[in-house]
């Protein structure tokens, strides 16, 4: 089953300096529909004014993954760790026992990026942050895993959750497919460019939740940047 779910009906949220759109029930915006698809339970699509962005905030026993898509984000939290993730790279902090941090857009330009949250498989532990780039070229006709739970996924940035994030671009008329597998869950956004899935069109920024589909297949209309997790 593939729900797709236009960019139009997105939750959203023009604060001014972010301008926000939720997969998922998020903040305002509520729909018992839209509460989470596994232990995937929030997506949202950020764009963040320049010289702007979120003031320290605490988190805790949540995996947050953000995939920078344009600009840059620079990061600071209550554990001293501080680092500027630029487009296509990717950061993870595991929020643990609770974690403070402020994420601002210090670049000249508008910045764009996927705020992915996932439910860890237990609670505590001690929190921490780390980030990575992922050049393009290295996803080029393929999945790349950028955040993983499984030990097995070397090189993806470690999350505690039974998760993985993926990344794959692709050139119009290029086709991938991945196995989602029997009784877990997906949930792919073109960042960019237009795509089948299985079938089912989806524009730029459009969301897809993906149940009871063991294999997926993806066909580029247009040169297209894909972003997809798998959960249990």
């Amino acid at each position: 089953m593939i729900d797709r779910r236009p960019f139009a009906t997105l939750g959203a949220a023009d604060h001014g300096w972010l301008n926000a759109h939720h997969h998922f029930s998020f903040a305002d915006y509520f729909d018992p529909k839209r509460m989470n698809v596994g232990a995937l339970r929030v997506w949202n699509d950020d764009e963040i004014a320049p010289g702007t962005g979120f003031p320290a905030h605490p988190h805790a026993d949540m995996e947050i993954i953000t995939y920078v898509r344009t600009g840059a984000i620079t990061h600071q939290d209550s554990l001293g760790n501080k680092g500027r993730t630029e487009a296509g790279d990717v950061q993870v902090m595991s929020a643990g026992t609770g974690i403070r941090h402020a994420e601002y857009n210090l670049e000249p330009v508008p910045t764009t990026l996927f705020q992915i949250w996932i439910q860890p498989n237990r609670h505590g532990g001690s929190p921490s942050w780390g980030a990575k780039p992922f050049p393009k070229a290295d996803r080029s006709g393929r999945f790349a895993v950028l955040a993983s739970g499984f030990a097995e996924d070397d090189g993806a940035l470690p999350i505690r959750t039974d998760a993985r994030v993926l990344g794959a671009t692709l050139k119009a008329g290029e086709t991938i497919a991945y196995p989602i597998g029997a009784g877990r869950n997906g949930y792919l956004v073109p960042a960019t460019g237009r795509i089948t899935l299985n079938g089912v069109q989806l524009e730029a920024r459009d969301g897809a939740a993906i149940q009871q589909e063991e294999t997926i297949t993806v066909t580029a209309l247009e040169d297209s940047e894909i972003v997809l997790v798998d959960a249990a």
